[in-house]
């Protein structure tokens, strides 16, 4: 593959995915911007244009995780009506993206706080929360979740599902499946939001 390949725009992409798949196969230590260029076939300095330096690159990745997570996020709940069942979904297509990405996923909570992140990282960052917090408060105003703080009820939902991700990627679930201890958690966090036991 060579530069010529480029002209249309289509480079930015190319070194995006090539960087994903490195850091997804072989970690983030792995990543080199100059074996990045040889690996899409066009010199350094054509790929130094589109990412100044390793950091720049880093955001970007993470931007384009935020970016895959939270639609996942999105789609799994727009398959369910009830909070119950949003939620579970949300929360799965989550642990989910962690357990198959989970090198992609370190990357996007250090990245976002790097001194340099960028504010389009920094905003959808934030947006997995947001998602939390707008499931909770529909759900106390159709009485489906118990009053209270939306934040803090928003809080541990979040803590809880990535507390499950982070036992899942870090191999501490002691041979317990990632979706079992999915399930529980789940349930658990649900049967305090609703007042309700989940059978």
């Amino acid at each position: 593959m060579t530069e010529r390949a480029y002209h249309h725009g289509n480079l930015r992409q190319a070194l995006l995915e090539r960087a994903w798949a490195t850091i997804d196969d072989d970690g983030i230590d792995a990543l080199s911007l100059r074996q990045l260029a040889r690996d899409v076939g066009v010199s350094h300095g054509a790929s130094a244009r589109h990412f100044a330096d390793r950091t720049a690159l880093l955001d970007a990745i993470a931007v384009a995780g935020f970016t895959r997570m939270n639609d996942a996020l999105a789609a799994a709940a727009t398959t369910e009506t009830t909070f119950a069942g949003q939620l579970r979904a949300a929360g799965l297509a989550y642990i989910g993206f962690a357990v198959e990405h989970p090198a992609i996923l370190d990357l996007m909570y250090k990245a976002k706080h790097h001194p340099d992140a960028s504010p389009d990282l920094l905003g959808l960052s934030r947006a997995s929360m947001a998602v939390v917090v707008e499931f909770v408060g529909a759900a106390q105003a159709t009485g489906e979740v118990r009053p209270g703080d939306v934040e803090r009820q928003s809080l541990v939902v979040f803590a809880a599902v990535h507390g499950v991700a982070a036992l899942a990627t870090d191999d501490l679930l002691d041979g317990v499946p990632w979706r079992e201890a999915a399930d529980a958690t789940i349930d658990a966090v649900l049967s305090s939001l609703t007042g309700v036991a989940t059978p």
